[in-house]
């Protein structure tokens, strides 16, 4: 997934062209009807940081407990960034430097490695031990990118058995230790024996997309960058994917979904939507002024209004899905989590979404995500595989 600073620079485009804010239509505004929510845990902040994957994916975790009767807990976010960094060195070094090496991942770095690796209360590591109180992580990343290019280098025509240890001890100077064991809520545990205590095991999840360069109801790793496990995901029709969502949502479940958040229907302030540009929703009645404005101007006008109220949306099809995934136009952005369902005003379907860059925008951390956003930009998501449907389980073999 790309760094959070790419997509904040995507989303914070604007520019101001002849009509001033006051001589546009006012709009009422957004007004939400929850239909289902599910619990999550608060808000989190991952700060200048490419970690979301972390963040969603643990938060989806953290909702799984709730939902098993397990209690709230706040797990750690860095643990799980610190155990991949060790995972995708060894594969990077292996591959000769033929392997995307940044802060970015997929859910599987969470899932695959619930097993081997167990987890740690945020208490253990917080991964705020280089003077910082927010996660900055470029000058990490840099340094350990600068590494493992060293070691692949080889001057020594042969690696040393030092080099692993080595890469291990930056991770121990900027995010901690890894505690042997720790004591937690009156247990002395090691994180395998509290992800077992937690009742949490990788055989639960599954991850499903929708693209047709691949057959449905068969699994591939969907290429993109950021999924450098190889991990596979089950590929359905694009309605089955939304009946999944729907599904899970209604029987009590949470979704992490990953996503692209460069649109310009993606705003800062809580909203996702794919407006139709050519809708007199979005130009207004004077085309000619419209098709006058430049790209930024556009771009800036369309997130403006999908900002004011609801608009009229495209009509997504599977084929515009794929040729949006073909052309680079939906690329694997950000990561956050799908917890409920709400209706705008005029009855249309939103996806209520906890996202973890803080208590920011007017729902305070929360964004609602169009049914036609979700279908359009869906990367892949995790779901509790109990959560399928029992008609596209049968199909999926599962």
């Amino acid at each position: 997934m790309k760094y959070l600073t790419l997509a904040l620079a995507l989303t914070l485009t604007c520019a101001v062209w002849g009509q001033t804010e006051t001589e546009e239509p006012k709009q009422v505004g957004y007004e939400f009807t929850v239909v289902k929510e599910n619990p999550i845990t608060s808000i989190k902040n991952q700060g200048s940081s490419g970690t979301c994957w972390s963040f969603s994916g643990v938060g989806f975790l953290e909702s799984e407990l709730i939902r098993t009767g397990k209690g709230e807990h706040d797990l750690s976010e860095m643990y799980i960034v610190r155990r991949n960094y060790e995972d995708k060195a060894q594969k990077y070094v292996r591959l000769s430097g033929s392997l995307n090496f940044a802060q970015g991942g997929s859910f599987a770095d969470v899932i695959e490695t619930l097993d081997e690796y167990g987890v740690l209360p945020d208490s253990e590591m917080t991964g705020f031990t280089y003077g910082e109180t927010r996660h900055i992580h470029s000058e990490m990343e840099a340094v350990l990118n600068g590494y493992v290019k060293a070691v692949i280098e080889n001057r020594n025509k042969r690696l040393s058995s030092a080099w692993f240890n080595g890469f291990k001890g930056i991770l121990d100077a900027y995010l901690g230790t890894i505690p042997q064991n720790f004591t937690y809520n009156g247990k002395n545990l090691t994180p395998q024996g509290l992800v077992k205590d937690l009742g949490l095991t990788s055989d639960n999840y599954i991850s499903v997309t929708s693209f047709t360069h691949h057959p449905f109801y068969t699994q591939f790793p969907i290429e993109v960058p950021d999924n450098w496990r190889w991990a596979n995901s089950y590929n359905v029709p694009m309605d089955d994917m939304i009946k999944i969502i729907d599904n899970a949502i209604e029987k009590g479940y949470t979704i992490a979904w990953a996503t692209d958040v460069s649109e310009n229907g993606f705003t800062r302030n809580g909203i996702a939507v794919v407006p139709d540009e050519k809708s007199e929703d979005v130009i207004g009645s004077d085309q000619a002024h419209w098709l006058g404005l430049s790209a930024m101007e556009r771009n800036s006008t369309i997130k403006r209004k999908a900002d004011r109220g609801p608009l009229k949306e495209l009509d997504i099809t599977q084929e515009m899905r794929q040729r949006s995934y073909d052309n680079y136009e939906t690329t694997d952005d950000h990561g956050m989590q799908i917890y409920g369902i709400a209706k705008d005003q005029n009855g249309k379907k939103y996806y209520m979404v906890k996202n973890s860059w803080g208590e920011t925008g007017k729902y305070k951390g929360i964004w609602y995500a169009s049914e036609a956003f979700v279908k359009y930009k869906t990367i892949s998501f995790v779901i509790n595989k109990n959560s399928l449907p029992k008609d596209i389980a049968n199909k999926l073999n599962l």
